[in-house]
């Protein structure tokens, strides 16, 4: 891919980014707080840090993206709530992993209840080539992979896709 192809790509990602967070901005539509996972450190001598989630922002879910409202977009991470995690089931690893993430989310400053993104990588639209995450450019088109195991001949166009998620969020 050429670099005026590259930047015809990103230019193009760019006008649909604002444009969806002039949408959704207008239209007042739900957000989701964005947090950073900060796992059980050490602090002094025997003493340790309980993990926990450190706000970083608020974002609109559209899909495979989460998009902040500075227009930042990310790859969707983990997904948790702030809700009180109860006792241990000891059901399964996973299980008791997730309980510990909805732990992290209820002590930190979230609303009880609240949907917390967390592990969202940040997505430059200016350096996505032919990959495998969920925003790809082929032949200097930016498509979007809207599942990790979509075959190429299933991306779909990024500016179709971001305008349908915003017309579902809109309502």
């Amino acid at each position: 891919m050429s670099d005026e192809q590259s930047s015809r790509a990103a230019a193009s990602v760019d006008a649909a980014i604002a444009d969806a967070v002039l949408q959704l901005t207008a239209a007042d539509a739900h957000t989701e707080a964005l947090a950073r996972f900060e796992p059980t450190r050490r602090r002094a001598l025997l003493f340790t840090a309980e993990p926990r989630m450190v706000p970083i922002g608020r974002v609109w879910r559209l899909g495979v993206f989460l998009l902040g409202l500075d227009g930042q977009l990310y790859a969707t991470g983990h997904t948790t709530r702030a809700v009180d995690p109860r006792h241990p089931g000891y059901q399964s690893v996973s299980a008791e992993e997730r309980r510990g993430y909805r732990a992290a989310a209820f002590r930190g400053p979230f609303e009880r209840g609240e949907t917390v993104n967390f592990d969202a990588d940040p997505i430059d639209p200016g350096a996505v080539a032919d990959a495998a995450g969920p925003l790809v450019v082929k032949d200097g088109r930016p498509l979007v992979r809207w599942s990790a195991s979509a075959p190429d001949d299933a991306l779909r166009p990024f500016a179709d896709y971001l305008a349908e998620r915003v017309e579902l969020l809109r309502g």
